[in-house]
């Protein structure tokens, strides 16, 4: 028996690791711009600050949901101490179901009429 989870096994995830992996979905970034992109697609209803943001990274290096990459942006353009993150591609599968976890609570709240229809219909 293997002692790697299964992606199923990582969920639910926690507000930082969601938005964290989400804000790397589709790219690279770093320490600050995780949280200004987290804060941003938000509308400020999400602001991470950077000790629970770098909590969270330091467990998804651990859980192999990101990894820190080996790339980096030209020097002259950027501050050498920054480092930054990726997400993996089993970081990529968990952030995956925790997505359709979440649609699939939507729809049960939509289908209780507890959240209005896409469109304005109950």
């Amino acid at each position: 028996m293997s002692s790697e989870p299964r992606p199923d096994e990582m969920l639910p995830l926690t507000v930082p690791v969601y938005y964290t992996l989400l804000a790397l979905a589709d790219g690279e970034r770093h320490g600050y711009a995780i949280i200004t992109e987290v804060e941003e697609r938000t509308g400020g209803a999400v602001r991470l600050r950077t000790g629970t943001l770098y909590t969270a990274i330091r467990r998804m290096l651990e859980q192999g949901l990101v990894a820190e990459s080996d790339e980096r942006p030209d020097p002259e353009l950027d501050d050498e101490r920054r480092r930054y993150y990726r997400i993996t591609p089993f970081g990529r599968e968990v952030l995956a179901l925790e997505a359709a976890r979440l649609e699939q609570m939507v729809a049960l709240a939509r289908e209780k009429k507890v959240l209005a229809r896409p469109g304005g219909g109950a």
